[in-house]
């Protein structure tokens, strides 16, 4: 597999033949090896000319009927099993008593629902009348004293009429002013809220209810409030207007919510002992159904003869694969019982192979980062196996800190442990975390290695070995400080010119730590940095020209070799000033600064008194401008004076029937026609490279932003949360430090760790995507999607 990473696999066309009996042991094979792609032999057929169109209609009716089953398990708190189908779908017959099966089992399921249903309303509606008959007890007997002047319990012949309900207590102000309006004050209302606990609970739902009797006089007023009662989706009820009745009443209800409370319990208890059974098997199911639809789905994409017993299919799958594929079309054969093997042929074909890059689950993830771009071309070089060491190494180089590099890495190997657990959330963060655990991993790995390159954790740094500064020097006698140099100035800067200062070597590993307490310490890392991210920019930038070299293979002097003479001359030459710059000893008041020499190289601007770094410099500079404007007419002008003079010889060759005349002016105009759309290709090609090697060199610089960004919000950090508490007594000082140091971890991961580093990933991708894989990688290819019961 190694050598395969690094470009797309050779990929075939095969025609097959098989019989109609074993079509479906045979895809089936196929599905389970997950390595081939059907080709649509009728791209042009409507649906219903399509054979298997009926056989896909069902699978698509079973598979909502297995959603609906999904649903009501999920309802019930079911657990489900998950098993792992590896078999798959062996004949149709199957499908059939699976499809006979699960409808039963809807159908039965919806008459339980229907009836629990109705149960459960005749149950909400005797709990309203319950409650209803409770509180109504006070509103007759307020009414009869009021306005009769004796007890509910002797006979009122002039008793007025009632109209009784339930409503939601949202709606009740409205209602009650409607009823004012219309009636002014020809009727009684008394209400009550409900405050049956049992009720809310059955109704499952946020609204209050409230009881309310309407006593008023008259049939036909009555019937009025009553379409009022009706238009506010109040349930009215009887209720009788004699203490006894209504006791005998409530009793009666009582006794009728009991047994439907028993009679709602059993019907629970059957619908959950059904779904049980189901839940055992509902994964299975819905992996068959998956399964079989894609077969009946890839049948549609083949021919069958005029005899209706031979299958034909075109498939594309890996040159290496073959005989996998031939084995899978054998073993098929074999298990549908078929007399007449399958017959493989591989064809010739001018049609554009799909692109399939054989990955696993480490480099998966940086192959979903490349193809997020654009999938490469037919046998394009792939850029993943290079993007699995460049991409964490460029985010480290802008997320640079020791300790949150540490945090990443523990984060992305306890997600490589719950792997199996976090993979069960259906959730798209999730997915996205588990997906790229490995790329999280490595990205943490490089971030420690770049935070000890600049000797930075968590703001902090360390000092394993020993400075390659002393301070003792630049004391008297043998230095020019004193204490009442001390005394006097704020900032010190140490001089390497004495003796015994500057030990003469660099620090063993990383940046010296006494640049963390230096003055300059800002100037020194934006300095470091800056130059840092201009060498890595143009070797990145010159490793994608240099991969560019396999895909102009039959274009390399016309094409590669002056891009890389352009790149090498002005920005290779740059970043040798640096690297040299870096190597000679110079002051620091007398040493010419980098960008206004490559300034003056470019404008040829050149003075008396300018200091050089070496000798010959100015002509070797002037020398190499001119190289590199020389290329530009080379790279705009050659290939298309090559295209014209082929076209032209070609031409020659075919003469028409036609005059010498005609011919003449036709090929003219068709010449001009060709070669303006050459010549303006070309050009727009050309200054693309040329702008784009300034712009893409200015782009790298955000490595240098990003990282001293990242390194000065930690700082701050420190500053003003953690040093000063550090300082404060024990007692209330303890409880102080611990409340700022949670703080502290909040902010650094919120802000420096999810954010800064969503912030870095992206400037990442970025750097890979524009400035690196344009310089070799096309990214217009079509992804190979092969039929695999695996991704079901």
């Amino acid at each position: 597999m190694g050598q395969k990473m690094f470009r797309s696999e050779e990929m075939c066309l095969v025609q097959l033949f098989f019989q109609t009996e074993s079509a479906h042991t045979c895809i089936n094979e196929l599905g389970l090896l997950g390595l081939v792609q059907f080709r649509d032999l009728n791209p042009g057929a409507a649906a219903f000319q399509r054979r298997f169109v009926k056989e896909v209609r069902k699978c698509e009716e079973m598979e909502r009927i297995l959603r609906f089953l999904e649903a009501e398990i999920t309802r019930c708190n079911i657990p489900v099993s998950v098993t792992v189908d590896s078999v798959g779908v062996s004949c149709p017959r199957e499908l059939l008593e699976l499809e006979c099966k699960i409808k039963k089992l809807e159908e039965e399921l919806k008459e339980i629902n229907g009836n629990h249903d109705v149960l459960k309303r005749n149950f909400i509606e005797l709990l309203e009348i319950r409650s209803l008959l409770k509180v109504s007890t006070d509103f007759f007997e307020e009414i009869h004293v009021v306005y009769c002047g004796y007890s509910e319990e002797q006979p009122n012949k002039n008793s007025r009429g009632f109209i009784a309900g339930v409503i939601k207590q949202d709606r009740f102000p409205a209602f009650e002013k409607v009823l004012w309006r219309l009636f002014h004050e020809n009727f009684i209302l008394r209400h009550a809220e409900i405050q049956d606990t049992e009720q809310q609970t059955e109704v499952r739902e946020n609204h209050c209810k409230d009881a309310f009797v309407i006593f008023v006089q008259g049939d036909q007023v009555q019937g009025k409030i009553k379409k009022i009662c009706n238009g506010f989706r109040a349930n009215l009820y009887p209720c009788p207007n004699n203490f006894h009745a209504r006791e005998e009443m409530r009793l009666n209800v009582h006794t009728r919510i009991e047994d439907l409370r028993m009679v709602l319990r059993r019907t629970e208890e059957f619908k959950v002992t059904v779904l049980t059974k189901a839940a055992g098997t509902i994964h299975q199911w819905v992996t068959k159904v998956k399964k079989m639809k894609a077969i009946y789905y890839t049948l549609n994409l083949c021919n069958i003869d005029i005899t209706q017993k031979l299958i034909v299919a075109e498939i594309w799958c890996p040159v290496s694969d073959l005989n996998s594929v031939q084995n899978a079309l054998i073993k098929g054969s074999e298990q549908s019982g078929s007399t007449v093997s399958p017959v493989l042929n591989r064809i010739q074909t001018q049609q554009i192979p799909p692109t399939f890059n054989r990955t696993n689950e480490f480099t998966k993830g940086f192959q979903t980062i490349v193809d997020a771009y654009g999938v490469s071309n037919y046998r394009e070089i792939n850029p993943a196996p290079y993007t699995i060491i460049t991409f964490p190494f460029l985010f480290a180089v802008m997320f640079g800190d020791c300790g949150h590099g540490i945090i990443l890495t523990l984060l992305a190997i306890w997600v490589i442990k719950q792997q199996e657990q976090l993979s069960r959330w259906k959730s798209e963060f999730v997915d996205v975390l588990v997906g790229g655990r490995f790329i999280i991993l490595l990205m943490g790995l490089f971030s420690i290695y770049t935070g000890l390159i600049y000797n930075d954790c968590f703001s902090k740094s360390f000092s394993i070995c020993r400075s390659s500064w002393r301070v003792r020097h630049m004391f008297q006698p043998g230095g020019p400080w004193s204490n009442k140099t001390l005394h006097d100035f704020g900032h010190l800067h140490l001089d390497p010119e004495i003796p015994g200062v500057y030990s003469g070597s660099p620090y063993i590993f990383g940046i010296d730590p006494v640049w963390n307490i230096a003055s300059n310490k800002l100037s020194f890392l934006n300095s470091y940095k800056m130059k840092m991210s201009v060498i890595l920019g143009v070797s990145h930038m010159l490793f994608g020209m240099a991969l560019s070299l396999v895909n102009y293979l039959y274009n390399v002097l016309l094409r590669f070799v002056p891009e890389l003479v352009f790149m090498l001359s002005l920005f290779g030459y740059l970043l040798f000033l640096i690297l040299f710059k870096w190597t000679v000893r110079l002051r620091s008041e007398t040493a010419p600064s980098i960008l206004l020499i490559f300034i003056n190289m470019m404008l040829f601007s050149y003075q008396t008194d300018d200091k050089f770094l070496y000798s010959g410099q100015k002509a070797l500079q002037m020398f190499l401008v001119l190289q590199a404007l020389l290329m530009v007419p080379v790279m705009l002008l050659i290939k298309p004076l090559l295209i014209y003079r082929h076209r032209v010889q070609l031409q020659q060759q075919v003469r028409c029937s036609v005059s010498i005349t005609c011919c003449e002016k036709l090929r003219k105009i068709s010449v001009a026609m060709f070669m303006g759309d050459i010549f303006a290709y070309q050009a727009i090609h050309t200054i693309e490279h040329c702008l784009g090697c300034i712009s893409n060199t200015a782009s790298y610089l955000r490595l240098w932003a990003l990282s001293l960004a990242h390194a000065e919000l930690s700082e701050v950090l420190w500053r003003m949360l953690l040093r000063g508490t550090l300082g404060c007594h024990p007692g209330l000082g303890s409880l102080l430090l611990a409340l700022v140091f949670s703080c502290f971890a909040l902010l650094t991961f919120a802000v420096l760790i999810v954010m800064e580093g969503l912030s870095a990933f992206l400037h990442a991708l970025r750097l890979h995507w524009i400035e690196f894989q344009n310089k070799f990688y096309q990214g217009a290819g079509f992804k190979f999607t092969p039929l695999s019961f695996t991704s079901l």
